[in-house]
């Protein structure tokens, strides 16, 4: 049996040996009748030194201890290719075929997606991503307003883009 669809499927051991492997994939492929994939399928020991696996959006690892202790935490976070696609989501609503939008809409638009977004990775430690972020959209949007009139657009005099962008209503995450 074929799912439709791409289907992944996560097997969290804390000890692995050929028996498991073995055990899981026969209840895979005859118990459930599924089809292993098996220049896809891998064996990620996430405690050896560099090692991380993409799963959902996140990318999950082991980290040092930030206080300097012998322990290492699991790090989750949005995955690159997460924050490639949701650049790329970004370039595409301030795009210059979006220069007859009104300025408050726009933002609506933003913010509504951005919250969505967060929403979504808010698990784990996404600090470093969501400033990526913050700081793609807040360059997006002073490009934007620069580009939609023949005189370019500038804050009032002792404001800055950031606060000229947060008084039009941009949340930032």
């Amino acid at each position: 049996m074929r799912l439709p669809g791409p289907t992944h499927l996560v097997v969290l051991a804390r000890h692995q040996s050929r028996g498991l492997v073995g055990f899981i994939e026969k209840r895979l492929e005859s118990g459930l009748g599924l089809e292993i994939n098996r220049e896809k399928t891998r064996v990620v020991d996430l405690k050896e030194q560099g090692a991380s696996l993409d799963f959902l959006g996140y990318t999950f690892r082991y980290d040092r201890d930030l206080k300097g202790r012998d322990q290492k935490y699991l790090n989750m976070f949005p995955s690159e290719k997460a924050l490639k696609r949701e650049r790329a989501k970004l370039h595409d609503m301030t795009a210059s075929r979006q220069c007859f939008k009104p300025i408050p809409q726009l933002i609506g638009e933003i913010n509504r997606h951005l919250k969505g977004w967060a929403n979504y990775f808010s698990i784990g430690y996404p600090r470093v991503a969501l400033r990526g972020i913050n700081t793609y959209v807040r360059d997006r949007l002073v490009q934007h307003l620069r580009r939609r009139s023949q005189r370019p657009f500038r804050p009032p005099e002792g404001v800055t883009y950031y606060e000229q962008l947060q008084k039009l209503g941009l949340i930032y995450l």
